[in-house]
């Protein structure tokens, strides 16, 4: 068994910053174990896989090094850059990815990938998380809530950029992921800053979270009355994408740069 990987740096328009994600196009998904093993021999945040149901139509799932999950930001724009660059989908109609965190429609916008993806309103944490934060942080914060990670707003940029993750701890949070966010400091491209941190799922920094920002677009949106929002993941690659809050849903726009492409030879297995 061959299978044909490309890597795809998401949410930059130059290659060795955004977030790389391995991507490939099978006939029929091979077992979960073995999807799992490829993600973890290639040691990227996500892994996607696809496979094609009828013309601009595909299931789609994700995995990191260590589990899968429902939900990709990143992941899913390169892997419909993928599509479009190789001549596998049709850009000038909709691409529909079918995944365990429901429908995800994909439009293309000239170089731009544009993603509708579910909102996310965060709850309040347990009270036992809002005592492990205290001993996070040794600077002014606010516990926006928890979706399907925890979001914490700092009093601005720098303190987002300065701040020291204590991953053990992090992991030890009700969710074991964490996003910090902030108003960009003035004069600045984007409108706020965010950094994101999952080592439970094997991602101690994540370098640009899409799904984060599921969360982020509607809080940001009322915060500063405006949208859409331009939005950096200050991560030591860092990575750019616009939001637009649309009710229940929020577009992710960003651009993505292939800069691998080889075979997993699998005979053994």
């Amino acid at each position: 068994m061959e299978v044909q990987i490309y890597t795809v740096d998401a949410f930059t328009r130059v290659p060795f910053q955004g977030n790389p994600a391995a991507v490939t196009v099978i006939k029929h998904f091979p077992s979960d174990r073995l999807m799992q093993q490829i993600a973890a021999e290639l040691n990227l945040s996500e892994t996607a896989f696809a496979q094609e149901l009828s013309p601009n139509h595909f299931h789609l799932r994700w995995f990191t090094p260590q589990s899968e999950v429902e939900l990709c930001g990143h992941a899913t724009l390169a892997m419909s850059h993928f599509l479009r660059e190789t001549g596998r989908v049709d850009p000038s109609y909709p691409l529909i990815f079918q995944t365990l965190g429901g429908t995800l429609t994909v439009e293309f916008e000239h170089e731009q990938v544009v993603m509708d993806f579910p909102a996310n309103f965060p709850v309040p944490c347990h009270a036992r998380t809002l005592d492990q934060l205290a001993q996070l942080f040794t600077t002014e914060f606010e516990v926006i809530g928890r979706t399907d990670n925890i979001t914490v707003r700092l009093l601005n940029e720098q303190a987002v950029a300065n701040f020291v993750p204590n991953f053990e701890q992090i992991n030890q949070l009700e969710i074991g992921r964490l996003c910090l966010t902030a108003i960009a400091d003035p004069g600045k491209n984007y409108d706020f800053v965010s950094r994101f941190f999952a080592p439970a799922v094997g991602i101690n920094e994540d370098p640009v979270t899409g799904s984060a920002h599921c969360t982020l677009a509607p809080y940001w949106s009322q915060v500063l009355n405006q949208n859409p929002l331009r939005a950096w993941q200050l991560s030591p690659r860092g990575g750019e994408l616009t939001v637009a809050w649309q009710g229940d849903r929020v577009k992710l726009i960003g651009c993505a740069v292939s800069v691998l492409r080889g075979t997993l030879i699998l005979e053994s297995l």
